[in-house]
């Protein structure tokens, strides 16, 4: 960020008098609610951060409880803006403020740094002593130390006059900054994402297109059992360890079967062409499984891909695609999509058997959701016997319809806790008290 830029945007920011509340909406991104309702991100990532404001609303794809994001909430939520200024006349927003107890009045500072490959969030205390920072910093890495329980050493004024950039209106400029690294880093996510699913896609389409043939499968069998009892019938011809048959059909004809391996004895020819038989026909009656197996693989990734175009944030698609926890717990699902929303888990059933795993496991007061008369994949916020917040229900219930229909419309999803759902066979259900969310998808 500019130095011009920093210098205006702070004389912007000093009409504020209170921060509502700050808190981490993603690693590098805090949101800062000024007086009752106007937001303001901070984007503290090393060498490009920037300060930010939309009108889109970004959701957080988890609660941070860092003793940093702690520390944030217990110093900044509901203070008194004191001052605003930048430190040495440099890339170091500070924010002055207080908070009044019964006991006494606490005031902190909250240091912003705009510094490149430095970039940090500070808060400090009046004596300058660092009590929490995003990025930790030793005296291995900076000659600046930025260490719990120690003072924060100045830095140097800058010993250059900048160029200035004077922004014709701030919001403006605030908005614009959005737009501009949103939409580049947006567009660079989908195509990356969309990639990695496409691979799998083109997989699993391979597979189902080398699927073999019930109809072939059913005469391969039939072939293999000729081919065992005729074998039966010409024992009395055939030489142990023989590589060659020479056998007369029923009809008079002659066949030449070659042998994929030897037997000892003529009679395990027959048992092996019978056991082709039979592996045969139990391949083709449950070929119809392994299909709707792969073609509901490919339905999950094409409706995946598709939720990823239409995205309309970051946050949307680092929701999609949440960070995998290395524990120790029973193997993953495969029928089972997980992702996290404000920190509630949402599982979802990518076919049939996800649906009733997700059935069959959900505790009472978990949340269920399915789109209103007609068939859909299954959806469960486990709640811990919480309050599920409103925007958080609307979340999953835009999931539901976008791994369900790729088509966009107006749809209704009903919700209710999993108690009020009962089985009555496979995935069909049954359920009497609940609510319905709108979802509409052409927006």
């Amino acid at each position: 960020m500019k130095l011009s830029h920093l210098r205006q945007i702070t004389t912007y920011l000093q009409k504020f008098h209170k921060i509502t509340a700050i808190y981490r909406v993603d690693d590098n991104l805090i949101k800062v609610v000024f007086d009752k309702d106007d937001t303001i991100y901070f984007d503290m990532r090393k060498g490009i951060s920037k300060i930010l404001k939309t009108q889109k609303e970004i959701t957080r794809t988890k609660i941070y409880n860092a003793p940093f994001d702690v520390m944030l909430s217990k110093r900044f939520n509901r203070s008194n803006i004191e001052e605003i200024t930048l430190v040495n006349d440099d890339k170091l927003l500070r924010i002055t403020t207080s908070i009044t107890s019964a006991y006494k009045k606490i005031t902190t500072h909250l240091q912003f740094e705009f510094t490149a490959k430095h970039t940090n969030v500070i808060i400090l205390d009046t004596d300058e002593i660092v009590l929490e920072a995003l990025r930790h910093v030793d005296l291995f890495s900076s000659f600046r130390e930025v260490k719990v329980g120690h003072p924060l050493k100045p830095l140097p004024k800058p010993d250059f006059v900048p160029k200035e950039y004077p922004i014709e209106d701030i919001e403006t400029f605030l908005y614009n900054e959005y737009e501009k690294e949103h939409t580049a880093k947006l567009a660079q996510l989908k195509k990356q994402k969309i990639t990695f699913l496409g691979k799998k896609l083109t997989k699993l389409e391979k597979a189902f297109t080398k699927l073999e043939n019930e109809k072939d499968l059913f005469e391969q069998a039939k072939n293999f059992e000729h081919l065992g009892n005729l074998i039966l019938t010409n024992l009395h011809t055939i030489k142990p360890y023989t590589q060659k048959l020479e056998l007369v059909d029923y009809d008079g004809k002659t066949l030449h079967v070659k042998l994929e391996k030897l037997f000892a004895q003529p009679k395990d020819i027959a048992q092996y062409f019978f056991t082709k038989a039979k592996k045969a026909k139990q391949r083709a009656k449950n070929l119809h499984i392994e299909k709707d197996s792969l073609q509901s693989k490919i339905t999950y990734i094409q409706n995946f891909i598709e939720a990823i175009k239409n995205a309309q944030s970051i946050a949307k698609i680092t929701m999609l695609f949440p960070k995998q926890q290395k524990t120790k717990q029973k193997k993953h699902d495969d029928s089972i999509e997980t992702f996290f929303i404000e920190g509630y888990k949402v599982s979802l059933g990518k076919n049939e058997k996800g649906n009733i795993t997700l059935l069959q496991n959900a505790k009472a007061k978990d949340i269920w959701l399915h789109l209103k008369d007609r068939p859909s994949c299954h959806v469960i916020i486990s709640t811990d016997k919480q309050k599920v917040p409103q925007n958080v229900l609307y979340e999953a219930a835009k999931l539901c319809v976008e791994f369900t229909t790729p088509i966009k419309d107006r749809y209704l999803v009903d919700y209710t806790q999993r108690r009020e759902v009962k089985i009555q066979e496979g995935a069909n259900v049954l359920y009497y008290k609940y609510n319905t969310i709108e979802v509409d998808t052409r927006k």
